[in-house]
């Protein structure tokens, strides 16, 4: 167990740094293809973000004979959106708040309204249609809303590319530059990316082996461990690349990151799951997926009402949203 709780603990660092690496080589990346701060957060980040949990249910569904496999790509792909929507806010408006204690920032967020406004829309959408889907057996609709699931991103990163907004130009220097004698050309910028993005997978996938030894010896079931502790694992990215932006006072970015990340789980991995898997939602991936939709609608109404987003909403809505979960949870096991 000591073993287990130690190779968390290096795995972690490993995820950080591999964070810095990546928020920092993506900030120069968008800044040299000259991209709005949307789309950086939204899209570069998000989706480099996104590959370590996705791998799970990839692997999952395609390549794992273990029996309980489905089970592993369902709680995965239903425990991403939830996570997100929930725990991920909560941490970045924690953070909001720690260092607006500490007088270093405000307790609102300084957000680009649209940017966000247009993700949880998207998000909202999409994983609500793919809620839906579990209640109709039928292959062939769920083929139909899987192609749809996964066109409807395609546009989404259209959409995204071609927004306008704010150049990111208040960049620290890239972090390769301090260490060799080169300059921020787009190779070496892509090399850095390349980097952390390998860290933060390889240090994901390495947390979650861990975190399943720990899991398997406190006797939690498949499907509650791929529901719960392997997002966190793999969510951790998002949660470490959010909180270095708003250390930054780059919450488009920040919270960017987090509804882009929603919009592409919420799509790409669930038309997977609604058509390679039984995709029957229930019980606890039921709620899951209802105090997710339920989290982002609130996030989302509050931003249609034209106030500044305190940091107190998304704290208080995700962090109630995640303990009633796993309350619920908890309460089923005993």
């Amino acid at each position: 167990m000591l073993e287990n709780v130690a190779g968390l603990l290096v795995t972690f660092v490993v995820i950080l740094i591999g964070a810095e690496l990546f928020t920092n080589g993506i900030e120069w990346a968008g800044h040299r293809l000259k991209l709005a701060e949307g789309a950086v957060g939204s899209l570069l980040a998000a989706v480099g973000t996104a590959l370590p949990e996705t791998l799970i249910p990839v692997v999952a569904i395609f390549f794992s004979r273990d029996a309980r496999a489905m089970d592993v790509a369902v709680g995965a792909i239903a425990g991403a959106p939830f996570m997100l929507a929930t725990l991920t806010l909560f941490v970045a408006s924690t953070t909001v708040i720690l260092l607006a204690r500490g007088g270093r920032r405000a307790r609102t967020f300084d957000l680009n309204k649209s940017v966000i406004l247009r993700d949880l829309a998207f998000f909202l959408g999409l994983y609500g249609v793919a809620v839906l889907a579990t209640f109709t057996p039928s292959l062939p609709f769920r083929v139909v809303v899987a192609v749809g699931l996964f066109l409807a991103y395609l546009y989404y990163a259209f959409a995204t590319l071609r927004s306008e907004g704010e150049l990111g130009d208040d960049l620290n220097p890239l972090h390769l530059t301090r260490v060799l004698p080169v300059r921020e050309r787009l190779r070496v910028i892509s090399l850095q990316v390349l980097l952390g993005l390998a860290l933060i997978i390889a240090g994901a996938h390495f947390f979650v082996e861990f975190v399943q030894h720990v899991a398997d010896g406190l006797g939690i079931p498949t499907l509650i461990l791929a529901l719960i502790i392997t997002p966190i694992a793999t969510e951790l990215p998002e949660k470490a690349n959010s909180i270095l932006w708003i250390r930054a006072k780059k919450d488009t970015l920040a919270i960017g990151n987090v509804t882009g990340a929603m919009v592409f789980q919420s799509s790409v991995p669930v038309a997977l799951g609604v058509v390679f898997t039984p995709w029957d939602l229930q019980g606890p991936t039921l709620l899951s997926a209802v105090l997710a939709l339920t989290s982002a609608g609130i996030v989302f109404l509050s931003l249609r009402m034209d106030k500044p987003l305190r940091a107190t909403l998304p704290l208080v809505v995700g962090g109630v949203s995640y303990a009633a979960f796993l309350s619920y949870v908890f309460l089923a096991l005993l």
